[in-house]
């Protein structure tokens, strides 16, 4: 917690939404940047040598910055979204450069790109400058772009989905968390953390804000990911 910042008597970053029928697409109603506006980032020296580094949703200007103070990471992962599309888009393209994963949803990349068709998609977005391009699709799962290659992770089919906000978060933190703890950042290894990240986020949604998040367990998260395995798993036969 060394880098939390508490400024006194500013209000914190506010938004508001309203998701359609299905939970998979939302309106955006409210953005409030409150303290996040003029929100500068000194990273402490103990973040300096980070070598796994996940830069939230913010102003491409701050993740600048940020990307500026560390020394040598072996992985930076950018999380952004429409409003910075429509609003810092020149910063953005900059930003794109020194990167090496793109997280965003598929509203995002058609967006960004300009191309309904997701594989051309990617291939604008990967010539922006990012190696990888992970394009989130709600209860659809997530795709895995990279060079020519291409790997689909469904999400677990839920009875009911009570709240997806923090979702997306949820699923980038279980992906780099993965390839922080195995300190490999190959394609056939962010297959695996892309089931991760889509395990954690199926917990997410379970329940209102983090609450489901607090009461799990690595048993809990295991048998989740043994579900995943018997989705995606077959056995076929051509006669």
């Amino acid at each position: 917690m060394d880098g939390v910042e508490v400024i006194k008597d500013k209000k914190s970053f506010f938004w508001s939404g309203r998701y359609h029928e299905d939970m998979n697409s939302r309106d955006t109603l409210v953005t409030d940047l409150n303290v996040l506006a003029d929100f500068d980032p000194k990273l402490p020296d103990s973040y300096l040598d980070s070598e796994f580094v996940m830069l939230g949703n913010l102003q491409p200007k701050v993740q600048m910055n940020v990307i500026k103070q560390l020394k040598t990471p072996k992985l930076i992962v950018m999380d952004t979204m429409n409003f910075w599309m429509e609003s810092a888009m020149p910063e953005l393209e900059k930003l794109l450069k020194k990167i090496d994963v793109l997280l965003i949803n598929d509203a995002e990349a058609r967006q960004l790109s300009g191309q309904y068709s997701l594989v051309k998609a990617s291939k604008t977005i990967l010539g922006m400058g990012p190696k990888f391009l992970i394009v989130k699709k709600g209860e659809h799962g997530a795709l895995l772009f990279h060079a020519d290659k291409v790997f689909f992770a469904p999400a677990l089919p839920l009875e009911e989905v009570f709240d997806p906000t923090g979702a997306g978060d949820t699923f980038a933190g279980g992906f780099i968390g993965h390839l922080a703890r195995t300190k490999d950042i190959s394609f056939e290894n962010m297959k695996t953390a892309i089931i991760v990240g889509s395990a954690m986020a199926s917990f997410c949604v379970e329940k209102f804000g983090p609450s489901r998040l607090k009461e799990i367990s690595k048993e809990d998260i295991d048998k989740r990911l043994q579900q995943f395995r018997e989705l995606v798993n077959f056995d076929i036969e051509i006669r």
